[in-house]
């Protein structure tokens, strides 16, 4: 049943990208905060302290602002569409491969970047970038983005594993055992991509330039892979905590994760490191975006510019394993430290193939095979077909 009502969710959160954008006035300017502020986002990503209090964004926010801030986690991009479909919410931390669709679906507003005073303090990288501005207009504020790495457990590797092999294929350990059973996938079917990007190393004559656009061959190259990895794999993974604790109490000893449970559980002393392979990563640069329906923008607004914070950037950064969108953050953070933007991949920010809904107008070739296909397909990978 729990399958069956994601396969759901997912269908008709892609239904949102079937319509055209048509850009809505942003607000001309700020009035007084309504009081609240509800907000969709990735686990770790609205912290006010109650897991470590050394992370807190949020108490002093509502402090200075009034707004009380309320949040929905959701485990998947295509849950964050759905959830904005339903309504009810003010801001979403959206993914690249649900902020296009939420443009296109009308479910999010534009927004005026003179009304967000440290706008002209983002990296410059993530200023227009693609997933969140369309023909010049900007349908968010850039929060943190980072590497989807491979989690590994270092008492079944004595060295860091070079290639994604170890999760796409069988193999025996270097602790002598198998790896079938002990591996996970992400469970969410943008993860067709994680197959593409292996593809792109190891079946060259594919011609595989874009882990997202994938004509039918490239296509049925990834769902092929994606189902021997499924006679692999204990668990596709979607919820963090859950995954942390396959890798602490089932045995799990590999797979691709986010920087949020390696820090989490390296900080608990468990023997667990990540790497970047040689094949590379995908990866996530989010965007703070304001709900089309919005019923508190001005206090969406000042969370938007809260979010820019030096301060806040380092420290939903130290604690993710993130990279802030601000720059001057990566300096002077005592829970990120100097040493932190380095470590969580500042530098590798063009080895990373961020995420980005597949349609079938395709740049790198003529056409190729859309996203609600993925959707589909990866629910029937999952299920065995």
């Amino acid at each position: 049943m729990k399958k069956l009502l994601q396969s759901c969710t997912a269908i008709i959160a892609v239904a949102s990208f079937a319509t055209n954008a048509v850009a809505q006035e942003p607000l001309k300017e700020l009035g007084k905060g309504e009081g609240a502020l509800s907000i969709v986002a990735w686990a770790g990503y609205i912290e006010r302290g109650e897991t470590d209090k050394n992370y807190d964004w949020v108490t002093k926010f509502e402090a200075d602002t009034g707004c009380k801030v309320t949040v929905k986690t959701a485990a998947t991009s295509d849950e964050m569409v759905a959830l904005m479909n339903e309504g009810g919410f003010d801001l979403v931390t959206a993914s690249g491969d649900a902020s296009l669709r939420l443009v296109a679906g009308k479910r999010v507003q534009p927004i005026n970047t003179d009304l967000i005073p440290s706008w002209k303090t983002i990296d410059e990288r993530l200023q227009n970038a693609p997933w969140h501005t369309k023909e010049g207009v900007h349908y968010g504020t850039p929060y943190v983005w980072g590497p989807n790495v491979l989690m590994y457990n270092t008492e079944a590797f004595k060295e860091a594993p070079t290639s994604w092999k170890v999760v796409f294929e069988e193999m025996t350990l270097a602790d002598g055992k198998s790896n079938k059973g002990r591996v996970q996938a992400y469970d969410g079917p943008i993860y067709v991509a994680d197959a593409a990007l292996y593809l792109m190393k190891h079946k060259p004559e594919l011609g595989i330039k874009d882990p997202y656009e994938l004509n039918e061959d490239q296509y049925k190259a990834a769902l092929d892979l994606l189902r021997v990895q499924r006679t692999l794999v204990g668990r596709y993974w979607h919820d963090a905590m859950i995954q942390i604790d396959d890798f602490k109490n089932e045995g799990v000893v590999a797979s691709g994760s986010w920087p949020f449970q390696v820090n989490l559980m390296k900080a608990e002393g468990a023997k667990i490191a990540s790497t970047f392979p040689e094949e590379g990563v995908t990866g996530w640069a989010d965007t703070t975006m304001l709900h089309a329906e919005s019923a508190h923008p001005n206090c969406a607004y000042m969370w938007m510019e809260h979010s820019l914070s030096p301060k806040v950037q380092g420290d939903v950064s130290a604690w993710f394993g993130t990279v802030p969108s601000v720059p001057a953050a990566c300096k002077g953070n005592e829970l990120l430290t100097d040493e932190g933007c380095t470590t969580n991949g500042y530098d590798n920010f063009e080895k990373i193939s961020f995420w980005k809904t597949p349609t079938s107008k395709c740049e790198s070739q003529g056409e190729c095979v859309p996203y609600h296909r993925w959707v589909s397909d990866y629910i029937g990978v999952i299920g065995g077909r």
